[in-house]
């Protein structure tokens, strides 16, 4: 067999591999990072051999090079200001005080257990920074956490892999190979601006040039995809060209300016990207896992456990402890950050390319310990945190419940803008796939099914919902969907909008909260006539304004008095009503809580969300 055929081959049952376990993940709920370094370790040399380092010889590097770029691209061009927005103190600090901690801290703890100098110690701890999409995103693709967690770990994944890329090229040249420390920040900053200028020029012609070519219409979102790829495969390979490791940040740059632009045709070109990620995602995790030596893994002893030990459970958590405190993480979403921080490709191809060159110089022993030390970590955070992330997240209790939504018309739309302005989960469901994009392009989570199968919710989730609301303009539809979701799937709060009010009686004989439109107007109508100023109020919520229930959890609360816990509630916020069995009253100053009293808040949004917080810990 000749050498291009052999290639050909291997690259054939990589993809068909790579792409089978995608499916089998998203299938088992497991992140696709743990199948696909196992299928590359199979495939390498320590298994069936069919991927060696002369596989796809000098060409791996470009290979894995447009990969990443691909990757990093996508997650970057999903990064929208209003999302950067939900956890601005966490991602700043995770990427500027929490990188620098992690860079010392790894360099240190290398340091210390494997008695390397303070160059290549330097070196592993830069790379060690990064976490990356290609861990990142397979995590994300099957744990549904709330908004601002999953920003947090997007945003440090494209932030801290640009950092990690550019600092080791850095820290390799001024400290491992010339020794000329003083060149270090000077060499960072210069690769940063180099690479982000890039980027930004990029980006911007190419909106330019989407904006000025006239295509026919039908052909016009296939064409601005292939521009945008373009754009990405330019903007990577200029950079490198200039300055070597530093097209991670050009296409970084280049998707979060492009990703935040008016851009034409932008669900395709996302769609686009998302099914190129999981193609090159496939390849370049093989490619790289299969390249993992055991021996050099071994070879580090009780000295790279140690490494491994400081990295995940000491350094990870002072990172988070130190950098991520931000008022809206609970304390758990807060362990599940600091227990999950995979690394990724970013530190698994620049550590190959440098041991290369540095067993080119005769440093073997230093070739040895930088790769095996980098995929030793790479390996255990994978298969451990990125592995087990559903289960930690489910220990945790940080997987929010979602709210099954069944029908995206005007009354689904805004009971979905509402309930997700107070962060509730939303899934949306609809039959027409005209309403379905228009409500993704709106920023909702929609699909395209009969909410009236059981197999079509099943897949949106609804055997783990803790409502399900059926608001569809057809009283039939809404009573099937409240029978499935009551008998086949046990779920006890569901609700349907009756657009016949002689059908109430219906739904209420099934334990559905019936909502009739007809009686809805009315009270609506009335509000306005009778208590004008708190109608306009409530028609306000979510636009800084709240009203939330909860049931009590916090023991050291229960028997204290309104009049004690006062305290523990923020300014802007009342306590209006207690639930307490079958009676529901507005509370005196002197009553005392008791444990699982429903109460309901009422005030501005981010009282109300403390007051929560102090009330039910785990909510």
């Amino acid at each position: 067999m000749s050498v291009s055929s052999s290639v050909l081959t291997v690259t054939a049952i990589i993809l068909a591999l790579g792409i089978g376990a995608q499916v089998v993940a998203k299938r088992l709920k497991i992140p696709s990072a743990l199948f696909l370094i196992l299928i590359g370790v199979g495939l390498g040399p320590s298994g069936l051999g069919l991927v060696t380092s002369e596989t796809f010889g000098e060409g791996l590097s470009t290979i894995v090079g447009l990969s990443v770029a691909i990757i990093v691209f996508d997650g970057a061009f999903q990064l929208r200001r209003k999302k950067l927005q939900l956890a601005p103190k966490a991602i700043t600090g995770l990427t500027t005080v929490g990188a620098l901690v992690m860079f010392l801290g790894t360099a240190l703890a290398v340091r210390v257990f494997l008695g390397t100098d303070w160059g290549l110690s330097l070196l592993i701890g830069s790379l060690l920074i990064a976490t990356g999409p290609t861990v990142i995103t397979p995590i994300l693709d099957v744990i549904t956490v709330r908004e601002h967690v999953e920003t947090t770990f997007e945003a440090e994944g494209i932030f801290n892999d640009v950092t990690a890329a550019i600092l080791a090229i850095v820290v390799f040249e001024t400290l491992v190979v010339e020794s000329m420390p003083l060149a270090l920040p000077g060499g960072f900053l210069a690769r940063l601006a180099v690479g982000v200028g890039v980027g930004a020029a990029v980006a911007i012609s190419i909106r330019a040039l989407l904006v000025w070519m006239t295509i026919p219409a039908d052909d016009a979102p296939r064409v601005a995809r292939l521009v945008v790829l373009s754009a990405v495969i330019l903007a990577y390979g200029v950079s490198e060209a200039l300055f070597p490791e530093t097209g991670v940040a050009a296409v970084a740059a280049a998707g979060l300016i492009m990703g935040n632009m008016d851009l034409p045709h932008r669900e395709s070109i996302h769609d686009f990207n998302r099914d190129l990620t999981l193609i090159v995602l496939a390849i370049v995790f093989i490619a790289l896992a299969a390249l993992i030596e055991f021996d050099a893994l071994l070879g580090l002893g009780i000295g790279g456990i140690g490494v491994v030990v400081v990295v995940t459970l000491v350094i990870r958590p002072l990172v988070v402890l130190l950098s991520a405190r931000d008022p809206q993480f609970s304390r758990n979403e807060m362990v599940f950050v600091s227990l999950v921080g995979p690394r990724g490709i970013i530190p698994a191809s620049i550590a190959t390319l440098f041991a290369i060159e540095l067993q080119g110089a005769g440093q073997f022993d230093e070739a040895q310990i930088l790769a095996g030390t980098v995929f030793l970590v790479i390996l255990v955070t994978v298969i451990l945190q990125a592995g087990l992330a559903r289960q930690i997240a489910t220990a945790l209790n940080v997987i929010p419940m979602r709210t099954i939504l069944i029908g995206g018309g005007r009354v689904g739309r805004m009971l979905a803008e509402r309930l997700e302005n107070r962060g509730e989960n939303v899934v949306i469901l609809d039959t027409d796939q005209e309403t379905v994009d228009q409500l993704q392009k709106a920023g909702h989570t929609a699909r395209q099914g009969d909410g009236t199968e059981t197999d079509v919710l099943e897949a949106v989730g609804t055997g783990n919902a803790k409502r399900v609301v059926a608001v569809t303009g057809d009283d039939d539809t809404n009573l099937l969907v409240a029978q499935i979701a009551r008998t086949k799937f046990g779920i006890e709060n569901v609700l349907a909008r009756v657009n016949e009010p002689e059908n109430v009686q219906t739904f209420e004989s099934l334990d559905v909260t019936a909502i009739s439109a007809s009686e809805a107007t009315a009270w609506s109508i009335d509000n306005e006539i009778e208590r004008p100023e708190l109608a306009h109020w409530m028609t306000k919520l979510g636009e800084g304004h709240d009203v939330q229930e909860i049931e009590l959890t916090a023991d050291d609360l229960v028997g204290q008095t309104i009049r004690e816990v006062n305290s523990a509630i923020p300014d802007g916020c009342i306590i209006a009503v207690i639930g307490r069995g079958e009676e529901t009253h507005v509370p005196s100053a002197d009553e005392e809580l008791d444990y699982g009293d429903h109460v309901t808040f009422l005030g501005r949004h981010e009282a109300v969300e403390g007051a929560v917080r102090r009330f039910h810990p785990h909510n």
